[in-house]
């Protein structure tokens, strides 16, 4: 008398598509973050901050201009008109980060990072899953944004016949610059987050690295100000907002911003760190 002994294979492919177990992918912890994102309040409202701080920004610092037009040949071709409607990027860059630091310390708050790092055991994909549907999602608001600022800005400079069109010199790169920028200041605060896995942390570490480093920095003696200054992560991811950045105090514009992304890069290196080593 001999048994058999049932083949299991056949009992898992019975199973419907929907109920088999799928393989963990890049693109499915993509969409998952992606779905998270759009479903997390904190997200709309950073990044309708972001946006009303771009356009509204823009419009008043283009009104005030107006009021206070450029006098004398100097102070006329050092006048941009570009960076004047784009000037509320500035502070977006502030929304833009907090979205960033909120999006992975509000996982951290509530625990549900664990069923995440449970659900992708290899755990990085999760923060690349992250930074991708961030830098993506934050693209795709602040670029229309950018046009919009661009456009109120110069109809309102156009009152004094200050206002240039989008095909100037430096114009398109400019108003996509600084969608990038927004981009890349996000991803920033996510790196903090998950760095420091604190939403008050990641928030004050973020406003010293945009504004803090450079308040310090005034205080060196004026060549040192002046020669550091232009590499912290703010002025130099800034050059690329403007059509004609001061050669003085700014870096080439996509020499500023690939500095800009070097400080990302580093904040989510080590970020990745601390994710591949620690704990949830």
């Amino acid at each position: 008398m001999t048994s058999t002994t049932p083949d299991p294979a056949p009992a898992a492919t019975a199973l419907p598509a929907s109920q088999r177990p799928q393989r963990v992918t890049q693109v499915r912890v993509l969409r998952a973050e992606w779905t998270k994102l759009r479903t997390q309040p904190s997200a709309l409202w950073a990044l309708s901050a972001a946006v009303i701080l771009t356009v509204a920004v823009g419009v008043l610092y283009s009104l005030l201009r107006v009021a206070r037009p450029p006098h004398g040949a100097a102070a006329s071709s050092s006048f941009d008109p570009v960076s004047v409607s784009l000037s509320g990027v500035q502070l977006a860059q502030i929304a833009a980060g907090v979205l960033g630091v909120l999006l992975v310390t509000s996982e951290y708050a509530s625990g549900l990072i664990r069923t995440s790092l449970a659900a992708v055991p290899r755990r990085l994909p999760v923060l690349w899953g992250k930074a991708g549907a961030l830098a993506a999602v934050t693209v795709a608001v602040s670029l229309p944004a950018a046009f919009t600022a661009f456009a109120a800005g110069q109809s309102v400079l156009a009152r004094q016949h200050l206002a240039v069109p989008l095909s100037q010199p430096g114009g398109a790169r400019a108003v996509i610059g600084s969608a990038l920028y927004l981009a890349v200041a996000a991803l920033l605060g996510l790196g903090l987050g998950a760095l420091l896995r604190s939403a008050a942390g990641g928030i004050a570490a973020l406003l010293g690295l945009l504004f803090g480093l450079q308040i310090l920095a005034g205080f060196l003696p004026g060549s040192w100000s002046q020669d550091i200054s232009r590499y912290l992560p703010a002025t130099a991811g800034q050059a690329v907002t403007f059509a004609r950045p001061d050669p003085t105090s700014s870096l080439p514009p996509w020499i500023g911003f690939g500095v800009f992304c070097l400080y990302a890069a580093v904040l989510l290196g080590l970020a990745a760190v601390r994710m591949r080593r620690g704990d949830a």
